[in-house]
Formats: structure tokens, C-alpha cells, sequence
């Protein structure tokens, strides 16, 4: 009886999980970028706000209103000819505590021929008790080129909230060319504050972020560098393989979105999404 109880319950929290799925593609010819096969399932919308000279924008939306324990969405988005796409979120994403099963999150860009693809998402925001395990899968051509940005917050500290216990997962593979040039798989479980507060870790801060440039070198580095006085968190910054990275670390979110903002300005020539300027 109390197996029968179990599974009944198990099953009714499978049901009431969200699911979400958005997968399209972006071609260019002579300049001008167009839309593709676009499929949307349950959650997850992508909208295109408006038409750009040099590309095309796209805002995904969770109309689910934020992810919880349990639940599933996948993105999968390619780009290719000489297409420049820049995907952004239309609010930061917000990860609920877990009950039960962890949330899974999987990312999946590919950008061919010599197309852009900029991947700018607002932050992540992990609450206390969160289960997220979340992927990117990331595949370039040889001659396309990548901007990427990911910010994550361990909780809201402009509203006391702070993130104690939970579970984050975080695995990133890229490859350039069927190369695979970057790869990492990060893991914060169990007393994550007391984790952060660990000088080796993240000396108390609560906002952490990473930046990928594709190509990107030693010369893109000393641009940057300019920028350090008036950075207001940690920045590290380096460069091999092809590409460039930036890492931030910040005693809260809002000093962590001005350095990514100003290290994103410097690498790219290109304005940043409207929505992160709100």
C-alpha cells in the first residue's frame, strides 16, 4: 500500500512538471539574416522583435514563470551562411527550490559558415534548496565567431535572500572546426554559502559569470585590461586555443552585470540587447 501511495504521488508530480522546448535556425545571404524552422513546445517561446541591419534578435520567454525541481527545457539554436544572431532572455531566469528531482537544463548552439552568434542571457537566480543540472553543447565552423555570457546568482541579496543548500551542476563543451577546445563541468552541492564563502572559492560573493570569445586573443585581452580600474568585482581573463575567456566574481549581482556589460562593449562592436539596458 504505502508503494502504491509513492508511485501515485510520483506520478502526479511528474505531471505537473513543466517542459519546455525551443529549436530554430538562422541562415544569411548577402547580409541579410532570416528566420528558418522554428518549433516551440510547452513553456519555452522565442520571439523576434524586430528586424535589425546587421542581424536579428531573439528573445526567448518561460511562460512557466520561472523552473522548479523536476522540471525539463531544451534550446537548440544554429546559425549559418553569413547570418548574426543575437539570442537574449526577456527576464532573468529564476531556479526554484527541489523537492524532489533536479531541474535539467540543456543548450545546444551550432553556427556555421561565417555566421555570429551571440548568446547574452539575463541572469540566472538560484534560490535556496535549488536542483538545477544545466549543458551547453556548443559546435563553431572555423570561420563563424561566438560571444557568449552566462551570470549566475546565488540568491537575492537586495531582498535578504540568500542561497544555503542546493545543487548546482554546470557542464560546457566547445568545439571549433570537430575540435574540442574547452570543456569543464563545475559542481556546487550540499552548504553552497559556506562553499562561497571559502577565499579559494568566491571570498563571500554571490554572483559569478563567465564570457566566451570566439577568436579571440592576447591582443583582445590587453583591450580589456583597460577596462580593470574600474571593475567592480573580480575579473580574470585569458586566452588560448583560439578564444578568450573572462570570469567574474562579485559580492553581489548588480557589480557583476556592469563588468560583464563593460567587458562585453569591449569585445564586441556590436550594441548589447535592448532588454539588458531596461
Amino acid at each position: 500500500m504505502q508503494t502504491d501511495t509513492a508511485n501515485q504521488s510520483a506520478a502526479i508530480f511528474a505531471a505537473n512538471r513543466a517542459r519546455g522546448a525551443v529549436r530554430f535556425d538562422v541562415a544569411g545571404v548577402d547580409g541579410v539574416t532570416r528566420r528558418r524552422q522554428i518549433h516551440e513546445a510547452g513553456s519555452l517561446r522565442v520571439r523576434f522583435p524586430s528586424p535589425e541591419d546587421d542581424g536579428l534578435s531573439a528573445v526567448l520567454v518561460n511562460t512557466a514563470g520561472g523552473i522548479a525541481g523536476g522540471d525539463r527545457f531544451d534550446i537548440d539554436i544554429a546559425s549559418s551562411g553569413d547570418a548574426r544572431l543575437t539570442v537574449t532572455t526577456a527576464a532573468a531566469e529564476k531556479i526554484y527550490r527541489a523537492a524532489g528531482p533536479a531541474a535539467t537544463l540543456n543548450v545546444t548552439l551550432r553556427a556555421e559558415g561565417s555566421s555570429h552568434l551571440s548568446w547574452l542571457p539575463q541572469e540566472t537566480i538560484l534560490f535556496d534548496r535549488t536542483r538545477i543540472h544545466r549543458r551547453f553543447d556548443i559546435s563553431l565552423s572555423e570561420t563563424a565567431s561566438l560571444l557568449l555570457c552566462e551570470i549566475v546568482v546565488f540568491g537575492r541579496l537586495a531582498m535578504g535572500e540568500r542561497m544555503r543548500e542546493g545543487e548546482f551542476l554546470d557542464h560546457w563543451r566547445l568545439r571549433r572546426g570537430d575540435k574540442l577546445i574547452f570543456a569543464e563541468n563545475i559542481r556546487l552541492d550540499g552548504d553552497i554559502g559556506a562553499k562561497l564563502a571559502n577565499p579559494a572559492i568566491a571570498k563571500g560573493g554571490v554572483a559569478i559569470g563567465t564570457a566566451l570569445i570566439v577568436p579571440g586573443d592576447e591582443a583582445l585581452l590587453d583591450r580589456i585590461r583597460e577596462l580593470a580600474p574600474s571593475f567592480g568585482g573580480e575579473v580574470g581573463l585569458s586566452a588560448w586555443n583560439g578564444f578568450a575567456m573572462a570570469r567574474f566574481c562579485a559580492q553581489d549581482a548588480a557589480r557583476l552585470r556592469a563588468d560583464m556589460m563593460a567587458v562585453l562593449g569591449r569585445a564586441s562592436g556590436s550594441a548589447l540587447p535592448r532588454l539588458w539596458l531596461n
